[in-house]
């Protein structure tokens, strides 16, 4: 089969070559690779009786978590099933999974520590301990996605067609978001791209194409708040 050209993005471990283009993929992990560095940079410098700021990051926090929730737990219930049968390395498979065990605690505790610093009901040394977590979140993230662009997207280049990946893509991702969900994922997706990047997204058109852009826009200003840039 042809090969399609890859898209290949700053901190990104590998794009294997092969018939699908996994674009959409590597822009998925590039923001999360993002989010995670602004959080864990951010956190520290954070006076710990700033409610307000708390609530902001909590709040921001959620947003890109719950995006990470539906793209690991899409990736359990669709791909990696799909990929072992037909036959792909079964070990690559589960550490990718075992790394989805093991990266979920971290989201949550993380979660929770926000939360009770935007409430006012945080303990002594929450902030702290709250900054250990999100580094630990960000270098265990940060290995994770390197392992899937080296190992999990070149099983996926090997073992599936451009048909299989765009039935995942709408039966399994993107089924997992309400219309509602969409522009602001597709503003979280875009913020900081390329115009040559923001066109590689799924679908585009016209129209998608506007709305990420604008949705980009507001992504940038309301993260200059949160992240205090």
């Amino acid at each position: 089969m042809t090969a399609v050209p890859q898209l290949l993005l700053e901190g990104q471990a590998a794009a294997p070559e092969g018939p699908i283009d996994l674009a959409a993929m590597y822009l998925m992990h590039r923001g999360y690779r993002r989010d995670t560095a602004a959080f864990a940079a951010v956190v520290p410098t954070v006076d710990p009786d700033d409610r307000a700021r708390w609530a902001l990051l909590a709040r921001r926090y959620a947003l890109f978590a719950g995006i990470l929730h539906k793209h690991h737990s899409g990736e359990d219930r669709g791909m990696w099933p799909l990929l072992a049968e037909r036959g792909a390395d079964r070990t690559v498979l589960d550490a990718l999974e075992a790394d989805h065990a093991g990266i979920d605690p971290l989201l949550t505790a993380a979660q929770a520590d926000l939360d009770a610093l935007a409430a006012g009901t945080a303990g002594p040394g929450t902030r702290e301990r709250l900054t250990t977590t999100l580094a630990r979140l960000r270098d265990d993230l940060g290995a994770h996605l390197g392992r899937e662009e080296r190992d999990g997207m070149a099983l996926v280049q090997r073992y599936l067609t451009q048909e299989d990946w765009d039935r995942l893509d709408r039966e399994v991702f993107a089924a997992d978001y309400t219309p509602r969900e969409v522009p602001a994922t597709l503003g979280w997706v875009a913020n900081g791209l390329t115009d040559e990047q923001v066109r590689r997204l799924p679908g585009a058109n016209p129209v998608l194409l506007a709305v990420a852009r604008f949705m980009a826009r507001r992504a940038a200003r309301r993260d200059a708040l949160v992240f205090g840039r």
